[in-house]
């Protein structure tokens, strides 16, 4: 039996500082040195293990089983359901479609900037809230590519747009898992969420075009970035808190991907900035790009319907998963167990949950494998040729799964030894000013754990307790563990890997990392500041309950 002490050395300060060690060794190996994301995360890793070890006293066998246990986590939380999301798209390379897919994208305007912005903000946004786990920013970094975009330049792209709808993605997933772990309303954090990232998602799609084109793609298409930003918070703040949080995402894409489509009628920028697609190391005739289907003349309403199938598909089969009887059916054979070999107590002396969840039919991953064999026969892909293609998609990934398993493992010594406990503690301290700081310690967890839900998990009841005690809305510091979280998201070890992945750079992470860091620390501040406004009487009337 291990029992977590959060202040091993009897300095709050001291032992934050060397919780932080393994996290700040992440960033510098990624920011500074330029490391493949691989040997940051074990790098990382092996400070984590040394300083559970030599300071949190945690015994060795259980210290290196935290880390098994994290990495068994990842894969149905993340391998699976990227590796899934991304055979689809595979399949739909195989078979044309996907060339017809990017024309059909296209033809909404000409000019790469707005289309960068329905792909990347828009379209990105339906994938999270549907599948979230990276897919969005390995789909769309890809399409981007189609449309003449440098790899990395994609993967920049769809790493910074994959922030506001995070909040609510996986199905507000993020929310759900705040809710349960706080036991209080996950409707009341969803809605004070919407209050928060919708502001956010007005400016994100300017951000995007900065970053396509500069402050003179800023000037020449704001009126469409106005458009997809305004049109998508409007729309997330108004089902966040007065229809379902769950769905909150979907419409909110499609309403500003409408919007968008219905202004390109009326207004077109002036000069369009139009591209020869373009891939690392690809040829003129590679198949992402060439007509394999349909008339040479352009392509017929049959084939853009075949090649919007797949996601048309994904949104069928997510849907149907929520009617409570299907739900029902999907859940039955999950097998949920402890951990073998991992007794740990809380320095409250409750035992902290170490439950493997293995709910293989009605898992993510699942529900998107199944959505790429439908996929699959809706194209004419046979069987043997989807096998193929899945196992291309699993080679395509490389050290980018290792990178994945080393992370989580990382994210679970952390917490199981209570390191990530310790900083959220001391955070704590700042009193009133943790108002402020709230969104940071969500950063944090999702700079390490790569997911909205990790986060809330890992310090859901922290930000209430300490809300608690500082007389605050507990409602705002768990709202705000979510909207800051989504920040990380770009920065996260696990999401810089599948990107890279995805583009074909592997092991440029820390290139990427240098890119995205920027902008994620820029929206961290304005998220801070607005919690922050929130808990005093300038924004107080903006807080739910």
């Amino acid at each position: 039996m291990y029992t977590q002490n959060l202040n091993p050395t009897g300095s709050l300060t001291l032992s934050a500082l060397l919780a932080s060690l393994p996290l700040l060794a992440l960033l510098i190996a990624l920011g500074v040195f330029k490391w493949r994301a691989h040997w940051a995360g074990t790098a990382a890793l092996l400070i984590s293990l040394v300083v559970a070890i030599a300071v949190y006293h945690m015994p060795i066998g259980q210290t290196l089983n935290a880390g098994v246990f994290g990495a068994a986590l990842s894969i149905l939380a993340v391998l699976w359901i990227t590796f899934n999301a991304i055979w689809i798209y595979n399949l739909t390379v195989r078979t044309g479609h996907f060339a017809v897919l990017r024309r059909a994208f296209a033809a909404i305007s000409d000019d790469r900037r707005i289309q960068a912005i329905v792909i990347a903000f828009s379209f990105g946004a339906l994938l999270e809230s549907l599948a979230g786990g990276g897919s969005p920013i390995a789909i769309c970094a890809v399409m981007l590519i189609a449309i003449g975009f440098h790899p990395l330049k994609a993967a920049t792209v769809a790493l910074v747009a994959n922030t506001a709808p995070v909040a609510f993605g996986g199905l507000g997933n993020p929310i759900t898992i705040m809710g349960q772990v706080t036991e209080l309303s996950a409707g009341s954090f969803g809605a004070m969420a919407g209050r928060q990232v919708a502001i956010l998602a007005v400016f994100v799609p300017f951000v995007l075009v900065g970053i396509v084109d500069g402050w003179k793609g800023v000037r020449e298409v704001w009126p469409a970035a106005l458009t997809c930003g305004l049109s998508f918070g409007i729309a997330q703040f108004a089902f966040s808190n007065f229809v379902n949080y769950k769905l909150c995402d979907i419409f909110a894409s499609l309403v500003s991907a409408l919007a968008v489509i219905l202004l390109n009628r009326v207004w077109k920028p002036r000069p369009a900035v139009v591209a020869v697609p373009v891939i690392a190391g690809g040829a003129a005739d590679d198949p992402t790009f060439t007509r394999r289907v349909g008339d040479p003349g352009g392509d017929s309403r049959k084939d853009v319907v075949l090649a919007f199938a797949p996601y048309a598909v994904v949104v069928v089969l997510f849907s149907l998963a929520q009617v409570p009887a299907i739900a029902t059916v999907l859940n039955a054979p999950t097998i949920t167990f402890s951990w073998p070999g991992l007794s740990i107590l809380s320095q409250a002396g409750k035992a902290v949950s170490v439950a493997y969840k293995l709910n293989w039919l009605s898992a993510t991953g699942t529900l998107l494998f199944l959505s790429g064999v439908i996929t699959a026969l809706l194209l004419g892909v046979k069987p043997l040729a989807a096998l193929k293609t899945y196992g291309q998609t699993l080679r395509q990934f490389g050290w980018a799964i290792v990178t994945i398993l080393l992370v989580f493992a990382l994210s679970y010594v952390m917490n199981l030894s209570g390191q990530i406990s310790t900083l959220g503690l001391w955070l704590a301290g700042a009193g009133v000013f943790f108002a402020f700081l709230s969104p940071l310690v969500g950063w944090f967890g999702v700079a390490v754990t790569g997911t909205d839900a990790g986060s809330n998990a890992l310090f859901g009841k922290l930000q209430v307790t300490a809300a608690q005690q500082l007389h605050a809305s507990p409602i705002l510091f768990g709202a705000a563990n979510t909207s800051g979280g989504v920040m990380a998201k770009m920065i996260s070890p696990q999401n810089l890997a599948i990107g890279t992945a995805a583009v074909g750079e592997v092991g440029a992470e820390g290139v990427l990392f240098r890119r995205v860091f920027g902008w994620s620390a820029l929206f961290l501040l304005a998220m801070c500041v607005i919690v922050f406004l929130q808990s005093t009487p300038v924004l107080g009337w903006m807080r739910v309950g």
